[in-house]
């Protein structure tokens, strides 16, 4: 199954993440299919990049979101 989610980039105790979209038998930070997005938690005002159009397409030909990546793409 493919799955949007995250991945760790950054250094210790500053995380970056890259939304990702993956196969869900992979590991966290293994190979991807595209990246979509980022998200900074370190950053003051939390900045979160997600490109809409490919988050739509992916949806539409059956991938399925993590519980994280859901809620962060319902507050944006």
């Amino acid at each position: 199954m493919t799955m949007i989610r995250m991945t760790r980039m950054g250094r210790k105790k500053k995380p970056f993440y890259r939304i990702v979209v993956t196969d869900s038998r992979k590991r966290r930070d293994g190979g991807w299919i595209e990246a979509i997005g980022h998200y900074n938690p370190v950053s003051v005002n939390k900045d979160l990049t997600l490109d809409e159009e490919r988050l739509n397409y992916w949806l539409s030909v059956g991938a399925q979101m993590s519980p994280t990546v859901k809620r962060l793409a319902g507050k944006k």
